[in-house]
């Protein structure tokens, strides 16, 4: 099955308003850039977001984020996006703060059909107790903070009940796909893309190269294509086009030359 359309937005043009949606990404690292562009340009707002980060450097989410497009987050780490924060603070956006590991396995176990499971990250914090605050007020004080999640032990030690992840739509980043869907993704990209592909009932991928079918050694297939709906192929300047979070250069040594 061909599983290639022919433009970003047409990809995306069935997401609605109010949608959930899973994105991966880590850092700058696999941000599915060109779809959220599509998103933002399809005017969709509303949207309930589950991913690592929510953007950085004015790219990714934070494109969305800035234009006040996403409702609310789940996610691991906000830090480096002072507009999130400022939303955040200012009650404008509600925030579910879980650990990255667990963040990681609710999306596997959602893609995988597990509807929860117990782990021991978070007993005995407020992630397990409740009382995060998910949303405030605007002044200061709690709109909405987290419950608190069933605890049970096993084999002396404590575990939190964790639900799985499943959401509308997923979009993510590979290095190299097929028209059949099944994905390659390049170092640390293939932390959190794998997954979110995993947790979204409509899967759409952006792709670097393009590759027949076939042309894919299967034991090099990171995400098999069962899981993946559409597939966008990027130009050549799109594919090219990353930014750099931090640039860290060493000093040059006259003396030595270097």
């Amino acid at each position: 099955m061909d599983k290639v359309v022919a433009s970003a937005s047409e990809a995306v043009a069935d997401v609605s308003d109010g949608a959930s949606l899973t994105v991966g990404g880590f850092g700058l690292s696999g941000v599915p850039d060109i779809l959220i562009q599509a998103l933002y340009d399809a005017g969709v707002t509303g949207l309930d977001v589950f991913s690592n980060n929510c953007g950085a450097l004015e790219s990714g989410l934070a494109v969305l984020l800035t234009a006040g497009r996403i409702a609310r987050v789940t996610g691991s780490y906000i830090g480096g996006n002072k507009e999130f924060a400022r939303q955040y603070l200012a009650g404008e956006i509600e925030l579910e703060l879980i650990p990255q590991g667990t963040l990681a396995e609710r999306l596997r176990a959602g893609g995988c059909g597990i509807p929860a499971f117990y782990t021991p990250a978070g007993v005995g914090t407020l992630v397990a107790d409740g009382g995060l605050p998910w949303r405030y007020d605007g002044d200061g004080g709690i709109a909405v903070a987290s419950p608190p999640k069933e605890v049970r032990e096993f084999e002396g030690r404590d575990h939190v009940l964790e639900r799985g992840i499943t959401t509308d739509f997923a979009l993510v980043r590979a290095a190299k796909g097929d028209r059949h869907g099944n994905l390659v993704f390049s170092k640390s990209a293939r932390n959190f893309n794998p997954l979110a592909a995993m947790a979204g009932r409509i899967t759409i991928a952006e792709v670097e190269e393009l590759v027949e079918p076939g042309r894919i050694d299967p034991d090099q297939v990171h995400l098999p294509g069962i899981f993946v709906q559409r597939v966008v192929a990027l130009t050549a300047e799109q594919a090219a086009d990353k930014k750099i979070e931090q640039l860290t250069v060493l000093r040059r040594d006259p003396e030595v030359g270097a």
